[in-house]
């Protein structure tokens, strides 16, 4: 296969006029090539635009988005425009290499990828919060779908890419308007790319990834003989309903077809499923006040993702919801995997509403200690639980932070300083004091 840049050694940078070594091709996609290129010893992405999509809109665009820098480290953003010393024609630019532990979302539809559900509630986060990064500045992304959005199925970790689609919100140039069923409505019957409609593909995406299926997608779409552009104008675009609208049922999944979204909806707790009941009910008509903010995704997968606790059968992963526990206190539901009877462990209820599962896994983060001006950074825990070293039936609670926590144990004696590498073990109604935040220990 003959490649664009196959018989090109090297491309300019046309703002610093430093030299790139082309190297292996990686891909192909509906705009360009991406090949490997090299300088000064550092191996970086190129992207080289197809004769009709090297117009003077993307080259004005590139030239725009350069000079700005990447909202976020996770947007692998571009660094400069590049042209080719040979009588080619045409532009590229380059851009940091995606590191290879990150997967496409594609991996995941298909099974390629099997991460646990505190994963990808983990990328959940990331995506929303880059997301709101982007739209801090005045940005708007305009296709968010799988292409562009990857994630570590170990850290959660993710990475966003085809940036060059990038423009000023609410003053799209036409270049981009989407990719089909990850568009807005409005989008959909030809409004411009917005702030508004990015957070609908977000939420499409976060749908897509927590249910492996699209919110859209039920009775409707399995009546359609032919998926047509006419077909996904009407299902996407002027007809839509929520496969699990409360008052509409007439999108509802089918079964033994669209068996997904049923067993992946009835797992996750009612304060997810008001967010995604929300923004594809009154959303998808009401872009400014029914679509769900980053903001918003981040604070509830968070808190999802903190509700997570093991069945004491299986190990498999369940949630914690206040709405499905019995007069005991008990979850009424048993686990969506082996059946039986669940059993919480300790729980930490922090100021009085944030529920967090004490699993014998469970980290603690800023978000959660440091009050509510803490980004979600889960790469530097302050508390662990831990089993106590010479009684492995009893667990408590580590400082890792830099300051000292006061515990007072539920039996109302003093309270008792527990240093940074200390551990408080837990006991039922035990109250601590982390500083700006405090905490109670429940069973």
């Amino acid at each position: 296969m003959q490649y664009i840049l196959s018989k090109v050694p090297s491309v300019v940078g046309q703002g610093t006029k430093g030299r790139y070594t082309v190297g292996s091709f990686l891909g192909g996609g509906g705009q360009g090539e991406v090949y490997v290129a090299s300088t000064e010893g550092q191996d970086l992405a190129l992207k080289w635009y197809f004769p009709e999509t090297a117009t003077t809109a993307q080259q004005a665009a590139l030239e725009d988005l350069v000079q700005r820098p990447a909202p976020d480290e996770r947007f692998l953003w571009p660094i400069e425009l590049v042209k080719a010393d040979d009588n080619i024609g045409g532009f590229g630019y380059v851009m940091p290499l995606r590191e290879q532990r990150f997967h496409s979302l594609f991996d995941l539809m298909k099974g390629r990828v099997d991460p646990s559900f505190r994963t990808l509630l983990t990328a959940g986060i990331a995506l929303a919060d880059s997301y709101w990064h982007l739209h801090a500045k005045g940005l708007c992304y305009c296709d968010i779908s799988f292409g562009n959005a990857f994630f570590d199925p170990q850290t959660g970790d993710v990475a966003i890419c085809d940036n060059d689609n990038v423009t000023i919100d609410k003053k799209s140039d036409g270049r981009v308007c989407g990719t089909p069923r990850f568009m807005a409505p409005e989008v959909v019957l030809g409004a411009p790319p917005s702030s508004d409609s990015d957070r609908f593909s977000l939420a499409v995406l976060l749908f897509y990834m927590l249910h492996l299926h699209h919110p859209l997608e039920g009775a409707k779409e399995q009546a359609i003989r032919c998926l047509d552009l006419v077909a996904l104008r009407k299902l996407f675009g002027e007809e839509p309903v929520f496969i699990f609208d409360p008052v509409d049922a007439s999108n509802r999944p089918v079964r033994g077809v669209q068996d997904n979204a049923e067993a992946y909806w009835k797992i996750y707790p009612q304060s997810l499923h008001d967010l995604f009941t929300r923004v594809f009910t009154v959303g998808l008509r009401d872009p400014q006040s029914g679509r769900v903010r980053e903001t918003e995704w981040r604070k509830e997968l968070a808190r999802v993702r903190d509700a997570i606790f093991y069945c004491p059968s299986c190990a498999k992963e369940n949630f914690y919801d206040p709405k499905d526990l019995d007069a005991t206190g008990v979850p009424k539901r048993p686990c969506w995997a082996c059946g039986k009877k669940l059993k919480l462990p300790f729980r930490l209820r922090l100021n009085g509403s944030e529920m967090v599962m004490l699993n014998h896994d469970t980290r603690l983060f800023g978000h959660h200690l440091g009050g509510a001006t803490q980004q979600f950074d889960f790469t530097v825990p302050l508390a662990a639980v831990a089993r106590h070293p010479s009684d492995p039936a009893r667990w408590g609670l580590q400082n890792l932070s830099t300051t000292s926590w006061f515990f007072t144990p539920g039996d109302g004696t003093s309270a008792i300083e527990i240093g940074p590498g200390k551990t408080m073990g837990l006991v039922k109604g035990g109250k601590i004091s982390f500083g700006p935040v405090s905490g109670e220990i429940r069973v």
